[in-house]
């Protein structure tokens, strides 16, 4: 064998394995690309896919919503309240007793939220102690979260005259409570921006409907009330405090007016997160005029985005997300209607593409989202998981 056909052997017994090896991991390499290939829901996944609504209110026996739910794959998180002009002057232990009758009916699609008993007696002296007392009792039967209204900063005031905020330092054992037994804070703090505006002035038909029936909450009339900016530097000045509390900012903490403003929030508190309840709408509104920007915020802010609606059934009188007509008079088909036509129109949104319109916003069109599989399971329930952890 000469020199040239030695070299030749030699090198081919050395970089033959480096070819096979080379080969080896382009193939996994392309493999591995269509894996990764990013997947998408269609509108026929809707019935299929496992959803959470982590923002409704549910104050009766009457569980045609629920059923609805359930036939939808969805599971619920009903919030008391402790606002007796939006729940019939249903007081909190007798809401708590109803949604807990319901949960027996429904152990697996439904939870609830407790609230604070009574912030209108915050100045009482034993105020502090009859309020963990409470929440004590709400988590002993089974209280996944608190919600704190919107009544802390536009209703209860100081002997001063002051407006009572969520900083004030008689909240802090309250809220260091809530997060030593490992419970998520939902505040509900301030309104839209909108409510700040002349009502021919504001972005998107729920809020012109809500604040022409809803005076006393129209800021744009009480100019001498807090202002949108000072609602939300007093939930900053919360969570400085309370670093440790799991807070999830209800109708997307009051700042549904910009993704911009809301992102810079979820930077500044990573223990921060939000529910869309009555506010997809204005994801919408924004959507018409810069899809791409709201796209990119809901894929890059995906852990902290909740689906939400504010469905309710109040008793006599339902109220949806959903703008409908005579909603004393529905029956259990026109209610189960609105549900499903509410639903969808959101599964739309995140899931579909192309231009649609929705009720809120009659003259705007814009286009739908297109959102990931992943983001959307985030969305719809692995979020609510993280979020609210006794769920699961």
């Amino acid at each position: 064998m000469n020199y040239n056909t030695m070299m030749y052997n030699k090198s081919h017994f050395i970089f033959a394995p480096i070819f096979l090896l080379a080969l080896g991991i382009f193939s996994g390499c392309v493999e591995k690309g269509v894996q990764d290939e990013v997947q998408y829901y269609t509108q026929e996944d809707y019935d299929l896919v496992n959803k959470f609504n982590s923002h409704v209110h549910l104050y009766t026996p009457d569980n045609t919503y629920i059923n609805k739910a359930v036939d939808d794959n969805f599971k619920l998180l009903s919030f008391l309240s402790s606002s007796p002009g939006t729940t019939g002057r249903i007081s909190v232990p007798e809401q708590e007793e109803v949604v807990m009758d319901q949960i027996e009916n429904y152990p697996e699609n439904l939870f609830y939220a407790t609230t604070i008993l009574d912030p209108y007696s915050f100045n009482e002296p034993d105020w502090v102690e009859n309020t963990i007392e409470h929440l004590r009792q709400s988590f002993e039967n089974g209280a996944v979260a608190v919600k704190i209204r919107k009544s802390i900063g536009m209703e209860v005031r100081k002997p001063n005259g002051e407006f009572v905020t969520i900083d004030d330092p008689k909240f802090d054992p309250v809220i260091d409570f809530i997060a030593e037994n490992d419970k998520t804070l939902i505040g509900h703090i301030g309104e839209p921006k909108n409510c700040w505006l002349p009502l021919d002035e504001m972005t998107v038909g729920g809020d012109r409907q809500y604040y022409s029936e809803n005076p006393q909450y129209h800021m744009y009339l009480h100019p001498e009330y807090l202002s949108h900016e000072e609602h939300i530097e007093k939930v900053e000045n919360m969570l400085r405090k309370h670093p440790d509390v799991r807070y999830v900012g209800a109708h997307l903490a009051s700042l549904e007016y910009d993704v911009d403003e809301l992102a810079k929030r979820l930077d500044m508190f990573p223990n921060m997160a939000v529910d869309m309840a009555e506010r997809i709408s204005h994801f919408q509104y924004q959507a018409a005029d810069d899809w791409e920007k709201v796209r990119n915020f809901m894929i890059k802010y995906q852990d902290r985005l909740i689906y939400a609606t504010d469905d309710g059934m109040y008793g006599p009188k339902p109220h949806f997300g959903a703008e409908l007509t005579d909603e004393s008079q529905r029956t259990v088909d026109q209610i189960r209607q609105a549900t499903e036509e509410n639903y969808r129109r959101h599964w739309k949104f995140f899931t579909d593409e192309g231009a649609m319109t929705a009720p809120k916003l009659p003259e705007r069109e814009f286009k739908a989202l297109r959102l990931p599989k992943e983001v959307v399971d985030k969305i719809y329930i692995k979020n609510a998981e993280k979020w609210f952890p006794d769920i699961l």
